[in-house]
């Protein structure tokens, strides 16, 4: 590590090395985004540039969250290329259980006024029940696909009550989209949730559009 970042830690002090090397290392581990009371790298406007610049090393970028709080994620380059290739795609069915914990989730919920529209973390949780009726894949198949987007972050399991079943909403790894991303992921889920909508019929057209004017430019 020390040997990568050579170039960007060499004008500093052995103190303030420490300070940018434990700021990365949080924001790159942590499952939460963590707060800039804790980092003085996260906190010092320069400072958090360099920080920045470590991380655009591997192809991330730091995500901002909650004002003074940080994490990192996947430039939208990287991640479109990295979408691109098949190996680093989740098959198909876990997609679709993905999806489903989405919409009951968070789509339904914001389309009732219960959730910000920038938010992808929820407190209303998608019941297995739910998920069982909504899905043509065997109890076992669910379960292992739900499995798998826990160990990868992508949902979590939770109790809405002490009474309650509860269920599952998006994982800690929605942290890590970048604001295009979230809004890219939001349109999906309307084309996904409402593909006859008069919203998903905008985003088809806004889509067309964009797609014209950079076949102009190419």
């Amino acid at each position: 590590m020390s040997d990568m970042f050579e170039p960007v830690l060499r004008p500093y002090d052995e103190r303030r090395r420490a300070e940018l090397v434990a700021a990365y290392m949080a924001v790159e581990h942590a499952a939460e985004p963590v707060s800039e009371v804790r980092f003085a790298a996260l906190r010092e406007p320069a400072l958090r540039r360099t920080v920045e610049q470590m991380l655009a090393l591997s192809g991330r970028t730091l995500i901002r969250s909650e004002q003074t709080r940080w994490v990192s994620g996947y430039r939208d380059d990287v991640a479109a290329e990295l979408a691109a290739d098949p190996e680093c795609v989740p098959p198909v069915r876990e997609r679709a259980v993905l999806t489903l914990v989405l919409i009951h989730s968070v789509a339904i919920p914001r389309a009732a006024g219960l959730l910000e529209d920038d938010s992808w973390l929820s407190p209303h949780p998608t019941p297995l029940d739910e998920l069982r009726r909504r899905t043509q894949l065997p109890v076992g198949e669910l379960e292992s696909a739900l499995r798998r987007l826990r160990l990868a972050g992508l949902v979590s399991q939770v109790k809405a009550g002490a009474d309650d079943a509860g269920g599952f909403v998006p994982g800690p790894q929605f942290h890590r989209l970048t604001g295009a991303a979230r809004r890219r992921l939001q349109e999906e889920l309307i084309l996904a949730a409402g593909p006859d909508s008069p919203l998903a019929a905008a985003i088809r057209a806004r889509r067309r559009g964009r797609e014209r004017e950079q076949g102009e430019h190419t």
